[in-house]
């Protein structure tokens, strides 16, 4: 099973593949807001993926609008709450600021 390193707390959380990264930092006791449910409809659980972006699921329409919408967007942005995990090991970073609305 994939391991994801969280920083900047440094945790590690081994999950199976095809879970959403949200819930991997939810289930690790992380402060990361997620205020509409995973919808994707608020950006608030935007993160950046640090190593291992090539192995999460794919960016589908519905997050690629939210983040177009987001401040502090970059290359390796993604929202948690769309991301799943794939089989290899991914680092991610829960940014300092509140994005989205």
């Amino acid at each position: 099973m994939p391991i994801v390193t969280i920083m900047p707390s440094g945790k590690t959380k081994e999950a199976e593949s095809g879970t959403r990264i949200l819930d991997i930092l939810v289930e690790a006791g992380e402060n990361i807001g997620h205020k509409c449910g995973g919808k994707a409809s608020c950006g608030t659980c935007h993160i950046f993926v640090n190593e291992g972006r090539k192995t999460l699921s794919k960016t589908e329409r519905p997050e690629n609008e939210r983040l177009d919408a987001v401040v502090g967007v970059g290359s390796k942005s993604r929202l948690a709450c769309q991301a799943r995990l794939g089989g290899e090991n991914v680092t991610i970073e829960i940014l300092g600021f509140s994005s989205g609305y």
